[in-house]
């Protein structure tokens, strides 16, 4: 089954719908910041693990060379975002970046040394991440998203 061929559940959060309808609506013109924070986001859109529908969210715009960086905060909370359990199921993904759309492939990073690089790159893009990490007993996943 192809992309396209999939229905597509909007977020529950009514926040996140507007945010990637606006984003899109506007090839990321308008909507490309966390909620007017000034800090910028990408869309990821991925398939869900238990619905096999495409899912879509905004999350902080981490680049390093060709690489994405998304960092499964969920602002600390005990259990990991929904789009986690996603990527490790089902790893291909698109990443809009304004009006670039890009085919990549999700990679849970493991290594130790490019953990902490990847994460010192996305602290430094949004520097709660070390506040979220401290506020939780899970490790919090770090996922390199890399062109397929």
């Amino acid at each position: 089954m192809t992309s396209e061929d999939r229905e597509y559940i909007p977020s529950p959060a009514q926040w996140v719908r507007d945010q990637v309808e606006l984003y899109e609506r506007t090839n990321g013109a308008e909507g490309n910041t966390l909620r007017d924070s000034g800090l910028p986001v990408v869309i990821v859109t991925n398939v869900g693990n238990k619905t096999g529908a495409i899912r879509k969210t905004p999350l902080m715009r981490v680049r390093v060379g060709d690489t994405y960086v998304a960092v499964g905060s969920k602002g600390g909370a005990p259990q990991h975002p929904v789009w986690v359990h996603n990527l490790r199921a089902n790893p291909d993904v698109t990443v809009r970046d304004r009006d670039q759309v890009m085919e990549m492939r999700a990679r849970e990073v493991s290594d130790p040394e490019e953990r902490a690089r990847l994460w010192a790159a996305a602290a430094e893009a949004y520097p709660p991440y070390n506040d979220y990490q401290s506020k939780t007993d899970r490790t919090i996943p770090v996922f390199a998203l890399e062109p397929r």
